[in-house]
């Protein structure tokens, strides 16, 4: 029987409720279909998470003898903790941990009956050597070091690498290293370089801000012992730093400040008023205010012991105040210039200066011409350098130095060790036998000319010299001198048979014969260094240096069978 109206009109009505809204008989069709597909399709398991050990640094590999070298991945100035903080790494770290959370948010609706341990073939062949099991009681091996072994450990480091930024990084190590790191003993000698931004980029002013709170720091924290310490390539901030190393550090003994410009009198006042056992200044290839550097010569330089500058117009002000003797206790004078250079004459009044600094040991003139000036009270009496130890007046373009402005400086110097006359081409034999110094050890007298000069005239009589200081003789330097074959035979004769301590001989370019080196080489024990390039007179395969005494023993016997 068919239903009455209202009854159909209300089972109808119930349909209509029961169908999602917008669809009629078409909505049940999808519905269904939908559920059929859902059905047929299979469960994905889900894949386990492998857990992957962080990602190293550095490569160890295996060395000589058995060592382990440890060799860092990563540039000079990467991962550095003194190098600024990259631009948008903020930001990136925000999308991160934004996207993170929203996959976490995704994945609580997934449900995973069991996990499934899986593990890579790398893993199960190769484990790595930097996995450490992990337990309660797990410890590396630097945290059970006595801090005592750690700080001789440091301070092998420290006296090839430097100080800074060495310490200031393993001190962030941990605890222990921290406290190794902060031993006085290591920071007694600081060279300050490029330690924040790489070579040749502007400091902007939160790097300026940096720097200088780095440096107040250390000079308040780690200086404390301080005794030498350098600065090289700074061109700001260089009055700052001196000021607060002055302040800070009472045992201030040496000061070097390498290729440095915008020094001022502030810094030398600082010095003055905090520095009291400052007793060295070492200032070459740098711009700084000469007027500052006099004043304070002129009120503390009794205390001062060691200057060396570079030849300059302005900076010959200072060799002047030397000899009005406002550094009577001066003990190392150096006087260098640049290489590229064109004015390299520099007058002295040697006899001033002997006045002046009676106690000076050591006295350089690198690559400088002294021009000799004469006193104009007309002294003839000077008291000499009667402790100069070494005379060094090397260049390599030439020299007005002649026997007699040589003798005028040595003629009182009988202790004197060490003799360089590289370049001066006008120095004799006979001028040298003449020096009142017995106990010399080590004489560079080798010729290295440029392009623009010529080569010297001949000379003879170089047996005087290898008589005379042929038993205390230690290194001996002629290169490019032109003796004559018989006169180098007849001098390495005598040094030869006098000879027991002589271990470097530079015969480079001279005319040394094959006879001369087979007598040399057999009767020289302690030889460890023979220079035998561009020998004209001996024959192939033998010119070339030899060091260690094995190479000079290979020698002797190649000699053996040329007989």
């Amino acid at each position: 029987m068919e239903p009455s109206g209202p009854e159909a009109s209300s089972q109808s009505q119930r349909k209509e409720e029961s169908a999602p809204k917008g669809q009629g008989e078409g909505g049940s069709k999808l519905k269904k279909a939908h559920l059929k597909n859902a059905s047929t399709k299979k469960k994905k398991p889900k894949k386990a998470t492998v857990s992957r050990s962080a990602r190293v640094n550095y490569t160890v590999h295996q060395g000589e003898d058995m060592l382990l070298v440890i060799s860092n991945a990563s540039s000079q100035y990467d991962d550095s903790a003194w190098a600024p903080k990259r631009k948008g790494s903020k930001k990136r770290k925000l999308v991160r941990e934004n996207t993170k959370a929203i996959r976490t948010k995704t994945n609580r609706t997934v449900h995973v009956k069991g996990k499934v341990e899986t593990k890579t073939a790398v893993e199960e062949e190769e484990p790595s050597m930097f996995a450490f099991p992990q337990g309660t009681n797990d410890q590396r091996w630097g945290q059970n070091l006595p801090e005592e072994v750690l700080v001789n450990i440091f301070q092998m480091v420290v006296s090839q690498d430097n100080a800074v930024p060495f310490l200031c990084r393993v001190g962030r190590v941990c605890r222990l290293w921290n406290a190794a790191a902060s031993s006085p003993i290591l920071w007694r000698r600081v060279t300050l370089g490029h330690c924040w931004i790489p070579p040749g980029k502007s400091q902007l002013p939160k790097t300026e801000k940096k720097i200088k709170d780095t440096v107040t720091w250390l000079a308040q924290n780690r200086f404390s012992q301080l005794r030498d310490f350098a600065l090289c390539h700074w061109t700001k901030n260089v009055d700052f730093t001196l000021q607060a190393v002055s302040q800070f550090c009472p045992h201030l003994a040496s000061i070097k400040l390498s290729y440095c410009s915008g020094l001022t009198a502030k810094a030398f006042q600082s010095l003055g008023l905090h520095s009291r056992a400052l007793h060295s200044i070492n200032i070459q290839y740098s711009e700084f205010q000469v007027e500052g550097l006099l004043e304070y010569l002129d009120n503390h330089g009794h205390q001062i012991k060691e200057i060396s500058f570079t030849h300059g117009l302005k900076n010959d002000k200072l060799l002047a105040a030397l000899n009005r003797g406002c550094c009577p206790d001066l003990e190392l004078l150096e006087v260098n210039t640049k290489l590229d250079s064109k004015d390299g004459e520099l007058p002295v009044c040697i006899q001033a200066l002997q006045q002046a600094c009676p106690k000076l040991k050591t006295f350089r003139m690198l690559n400088v011409r002294p021009l000799h000036k004469t006193m104009r009270n007309g002294m003839d009496s000077s008291p000499g350098f009667p402790c100069l130890e070494e005379l060094c007046i090397a260049t390599t373009s030439y020299s007005y130095m002649t026997d007699k402005d040589l003798l005028d400086i040595l003629f009182a110097s009988t202790k004197l060790r060490v003799l360089d006359l590289r370049g001066c081409s006008r120095i004799t034999p006979p001028g040298l036998a003449r020096l009142p110094c017995p106990d010399l050890q080590c004489l560079f007298w080798g010729q290295y000319f440029n392009s623009h000069v010529g080569l010297p005239s001949l000379k003879r009589d170089f047996h005087l010299v290898t008589q005379l200081w042929g038993q205390t003789l230690q290194q001996l330097d002629i290169a490019n001198q032109v003796f004559t074959e018989e006169d180098l035979e007849l001098a390495m004769g005598y040094l030869a048979a006098q000879t027991k301590t002589l271990c470097s001989l530079n015969l480079s370019g001279t005319r040394i014969t094959l006879r001369a080196v087979r007598y040399v080489i057999s009767r020289m024990q302690a030889l460890d260094y023979l220079n035998l390039s561009s020998c004209r007179y001996l024959p192939r395969g033998l010119k070339k240096i030899y060091r260690g005494q094995e190479e000079i023993q290979q020698l002797q016997e190649k000699l053996k069978e040329l007989v």
